[in-house]
C-alpha cells in the first residue's frame, strides 16, 4: 500500500517503485553522482520533504560514490509535515535503505515537530524548514548545486509550482546548476524557462511518458 495524501488526492511516490523512480528522475535527471565530483560541498534543495525517501536515496549515492573530504548539504521545504510514524511505515518498503531511515527518524524525532537541522553523518547535514515554499525560498541565501522539484502533482497542489518558486529557484541556483523533476506541465516547462533555466523533456519513469530536467546556463 503507497502512502497517498489526501489533502492532496496523490502519492508521495510511485506505487511502481518510488525509490528506483527517484533515482530515474532526481538523482539520473541531476546527473547524480558526476555532478558532485570535485566539489568540496555539493547542495541539493528540495521543494516537498514528504517521506524524505529522495534525501535518503541521494544519502546513499553519496556515501557509495564521494571523495574523501567531500560533504553533502540537503535542504527541503515541506508545508505538510509527515507524522513519524507514517514516514516509517512508508520507508520500511526498502530494507537496503532501512539504516538511513532509522538515522532520519532520530532526526525527526529530536526535532520535535519543528524545523529539522541535523549533522546526520560528518560529512551529511540536513535542513529541513517547515512552511510555504513561496514564503520559505526567497528567503533562502544558499548557493543550490542541484534541485529536487517535488511536491505533488501541480493540478494537485498548484501552490508549489508558481512563479514564486521557479524564480527563487533559479536565484539560488549557481552556473552550471541544475533541476529535476517528475512533472512535463506544459505550464511548469514555461515557468522554469521564462525564470531563465534551459529546459528539456526527457522519458519519464515506468509508465509515465515525459519529465522535465534543466541547467541554469
Amino acid at each position: 500500500m503507497v502512502l497517498r495524501s489526501e489533502r492532496f488526492d496523490d502519492v508521495y511516490f510511485s506505487a511502481e517503485d518510488g525509490l528506483a523512480e527517484t533515482r530515474h528522475v532526481f538523482l539520473a535527471g541531476n546527473d547524480l553522482p558526476g555532478a558532485w565530483v570535485g566539489k568540496e560541498c555539493f547542495v541539493i534543495a528540495e521543494t516537498g520533504f514528504g517521506t524524505g525517501l529522495n534525501f535518503l536515496a541521494a544519502w546513499k549515492l553519496f556515501e557509495e560514490t564521494a571523495e574523501r573530504g567531500q560533504e553533502l548539504h540537503f535542504m527541503s521545504v515541506e508545508k505538510f509535515p509527515l507524522t513519524l510514524e507514517d514516514v516509517r511505515s512508508a520507508l520500511s518498503h526498502w530494507a537496503e535503505i532501512e539504516p538511513y531511515a532509522d538515522a532520519l527518524m532520530r532526526a525527526y524525532r529530536d526535532a520535535g515537530g519543528g524545523d529539522v537541522r541535523a549533522k546526520i553523518t560528518d560529512t551529511v547535514s540536513l535542513e529541513v524548514q517547515i512552511g510555504d515554499a513561496n514564503e520559505v525560498l526567497p528567503a533562502w541565501e544558499r548557493p543550490v548545486d542541484a534541485w529536487f522539484l517535488d511536491g505533488f502533482k501541480p493540478a494537485s497542489n498548484p501552490d508549489m509550482w508558481t512563479g514564486t518558486v521557479f524564480a527563487a529557484v533559479h536565484r539560488l541556483t549557481g552556473t552550471g546548476g541544475t533541476f529535476a523533476t517528475f512533472t512535463a506541465a506544459g505550464f511548469v516547462r514555461r515557468g522554469l524557462r521564462d525564470a531563465g533555466f534551459e529546459v528539456a523533456k526527457v522519458p519519464g519513469f515506468g509508465t509515465k511518458r515525459d519529465m522535465l530536467r534543466g541547467v541554469k546556463p
